[in-house]
């Protein structure tokens, strides 16, 4: 059979199977993770929490500081933030959140006014949407039930959550040894490696996504607030809270805060905020991430936006939060192995007696392979 076919033909085959088996392993391992979505989410918010806090616990540990002391005090720091951050946007959206669904009303007017029937459309939508939830306000009293179990899934996964991120940062230095032990024969160091790397491309991608979301909100809010918008408060910390979805985020953001300067402001101001928001992206496309996110993993914006197609179609909000950071990490795995086996490959080539003592020396024990290294 093999002498009817032509090698190519036979290589083609090979990587067909080849295909249809990671297919296969990562369409099982999607379902496990849909079916088992109540223990693998507090896990992952716990992982994305450890990569963004990590280098607090460290500096803490640097200056004597028990690990277990150490990781107590980093969740309570991240409770007093999350909570004070959640109360400022919280309460900046309930301020102007009146201003916000006005300006869309009126904004909705002026466009039956330019566009006609669009327009009208958008106005009616907006206008009658006390009516809409009065008329399903018996199916939403039905599930007012369900409405509190959903409440409380979400307080026991954040707690869960907590918990085990005081665990993965009170432990981390026990990682590296841990994947060691898991990883089978000799295959300890690229395991090592691996991890290292994929824990550093999300650790990056955490910090400077925080960073320049603050940076983000903070320059659109300081423009919303020059040009007199209402609600520019709200509309920046809507801009923080979104900036986690990547591209897709900033154009809803900045959509809002066009649409409420237009009906506010005028076409002139709305013009200007159009401008304001622009410069933002600018700044942060040429600017911010070139000089935050250097060191992560860089991925085309095509590859992001796949990502959170994938991410939102398998778990929703939640699944287009997490979906890049994985991306981030499966990038970092690719990236190590992809560089391992090339200086395998140079190392064979260059010389065949001595080329085994110098792939020793790989990726694996780069400094700069692993930025997350002491919680990879």
């Amino acid at each position: 059979m093999q002498t009817l076919l032509p090698e190519p033909v036979r290589r083609l085959a090979a990587w067909c199977v080849v295909a249809l088996l990671v297919a296969g392993v990562a369409a099982v391992g999607v379902w496990l993770v849909v079916e088992l979505k109540t223990a693998v989410t507090p896990v992952l918010l716990a992982l994305l929490g450890t990569a963004l806090l990590g280098p607090l616990h460290r500096r803490l540990v640097r200056m004597k500081v028990n690990r277990s002391v150490a990781a107590a005090l980093t969740c309570v720091a991240v409770v007093v933030v999350i909570g004070g951050a959640t109360y400022i946007v919280v309460s900046a959206l309930i301020d102007s959140g009146d201003q916000i669904v006005d300006s869309l009303r009126r904004a909705g007017r002026d466009l039956a006014e330019r566009f006609g029937a669009a327009g009208t459309s958008l106005d009616d939508l907006a206008k009658n949407s006390k009516e809409l939830l009065g008329r399903f306000g018996g199916t939403a009293a039905s599930g007012v039930i369900s409405g509190l179990s959903v409440v409380g899934e979400v307080i026991a996964a954040s707690v869960l959550a907590l918990l085990l991120m005081f665990f993965f940062l009170r432990d981390s230095h026990k990682a590296a040894g841990l994947l060691r032990s898991l990883a089978p024969g000799s295959t300890g160091d690229a395991a090592e490696a691996m991890g290292r790397r994929a824990f550093g491309a999300v650790e990056g991608f955490m910090r400077g996504t925080t960073l320049i979301a603050l940076i983000d909100a903070v320059c659109i809010t300081v423009g919303l607030l020059i040009l007199r918008v209402p609600g520019a408060v709200g509309l920046g910390a809507l801009v923080f809270v979104t900036a986690y979805i990547p591209y897709l985020g900033a154009f809803l953001s900045g959509t809002v805060a066009v649409l409420v300067a237009l009906a506010d402001r005028g076409f002139v101001i709305a013009l200007w905020a159009l401008g304001v928001v622009i410069a933002v992206q600018v700044l942060e496309g040429h600017v911010l991430q070139p000089v935050i996110q250097s060191r992560t993993v860089q991925m085309h914006p095509a590859v992001v936006m796949v990502a959170i197609t994938a991410g939102a179609s398998v778990a929703g909000i939640l699944g287009m939060l997490v979906s890049v950071p994985l991306t981030a990490a499966a990038f970092g795995v690719i990236g190590e192995l992809r560089s391992r086996y090339s200086a395998d490959a140079g190392s064979g080539d260059s010389s065949g007696s001595g080329g085994g003592s110098d792939s020793g020396e790989g990726p694996g024990s780069d400094p700069g392979s692993g930025s997350g290294a002491d919680d990879a």
